[in-house]
C-alpha cells in the first residue's frame, strides 16, 4: 500500500529537479558569412579588441540577439542593422561577464528621425534620433537607422545614438533614469561622480567643453552623452576629460586601452 505514494513522491521529486535544472536549447543565431568584416568595417570598438576578446564580443552579440527582437517600421531590417544594434547594446556592458537587458524586449528601427510624442516617422518636429519608451512603450527602444549608422561611422566625433540609448537603459536599471547608475557605480564613487558631473555640466554651459551641449540638459543626458564620447573616441576623451574617463572606466568596468 505504501509503494504507490512512494512512487508519486519520487516522480514529483524528479519533476522538481527537471524544472530547476532544465535549460532550454539556446536559440540558434546565424551570422552572415562575412560578419567579421562587417563588424571590423563599422565598429571601431571591435577593431580595438584582442583576438580573444573579439570572440567574447561575438558571443555577447549572439546572446543579445537571442533575447531581443529587432523590427523595422517602414524599413527592412538587414543583418548589418542587427549587428549594429547588438553592438550598441554590448559595448557598454562588455566589462561584465553576464548581462541581460531585463528592461528591454524590442528595438524598433525607423527609416529616419521621428516624432517623439507620436512615435511617427513623419509629422511636425520630426527630429528624434532615438529613445527608450515609457508607459505603453515600456521595454521598447526606438532608433533612427541613419543615426545608428552615423554614430559608428563618425569615428572622429564624440556621438553615437545607439550607445546613448543603451546607456539610458543601464541608468534605468535602478528604477530611475537620473544619471546616477547605482547598479553599476559603487557607493564610494557616487559623491565623486556627482561632483565631476556638476563641474563639467557647468563648463559645458559656459562653452568651455567639447562635450555636446545636450549633456547639460540634465544628469541623465550628461551620463549618456559622456558615455558616447568615452566609447566612440576614447583617446580624445581621456586626453580632454581624464576625470570623467576614470570614473566611467569604473562604472563600465572597462578601460578601452586595456581590452
Amino acid at each position: 500500500m505504501l509503494i504507490k505514494p512512494f512512487i508519486v513522491l519520487v516522480l514529483l521529486f524528479l519533476i522538481v529537479l527537471f524544472v530547476i535544472f532544465y535549460k532550454r536549447p539556446k536559440k540558434k543565431i546565424n551570422f552572415p558569412a562575412n560578419y567579421k568584416e562587417i563588424l571590423s568595417y563599422h565598429i571601431a570598438f571591435y577593431r580595438r579588441l584582442s583576438p580573444e576578446n573579439k570572440i567574447i564580443f561575438e558571443e555577447k552579440l549572439k546572446d543579445f540577439l537571442r533575447e531581443i527582437r529587432i523590427e523595422g517600421v517602414h524599413t527592412i531590417v538587414t543583418e548589418t542593422d542587427k549587428l549594429l544594434v547588438a553592438s550598441s547594446a554590448v559595448i557598454p556592458v562588455f566589462g561584465f561577464t553576464e548581462w541581460k537587458y531585463h528592461n528591454l524586449k524590442n528595438v524598433l528601427l525607423y527609416p529616419a528621425t521621428f516624432n517623439r510624442e507620436e512615435f511617427l516617422a513623419s509629422g511636425f518636429e520630426k527630429n528624434t534620433l532615438g529613445m527608450v519608451g515609457n508607459g505603453p512603450m515600456q521595454r521598447v527602444m526606438i532608433l533612427s537607422k541613419p543615426a545608428l549608422y552615423e554614430g559608428f561611422h563618425n569615428e572622429a566625433g564624440n556621438s553615437n545614438t545607439g550607445i546613448h540609448e543603451f546607456v539610458h537603459l543601464l541608468d534605468k536599471e535602478d528604477g530611475e533614469v537620473d544619471g546616477l547608475p547605482e547598479t553599476l557605480l559603487g557607493k564610494e564613487y557616487r559623491n565623486k561622480w556627482n561632483e565631476v558631473a556638476s563641474k563639467n555640466m557647468e563648463a559645458i554651459l559656459y562653452g568651455k567643453s567639447d562635450i555636446s551641449s545636450y549633456a547639460a540638459t540634465n544628469r541623465a543626458e550628461f551620463f549618456a552623452v559622456s558615455s558616447e564620447y568615452f566609447f566612440n573616441n576614447p583617446e580624445l576623451f581621456r586626453e580632454n576629460h581624464q576625470d570623467i574617463y576614470e570614473l566611467l572606466a569604473k562604472i563600465f568596468n572597462q578601460d578601452i586601452f586595456r581590452l
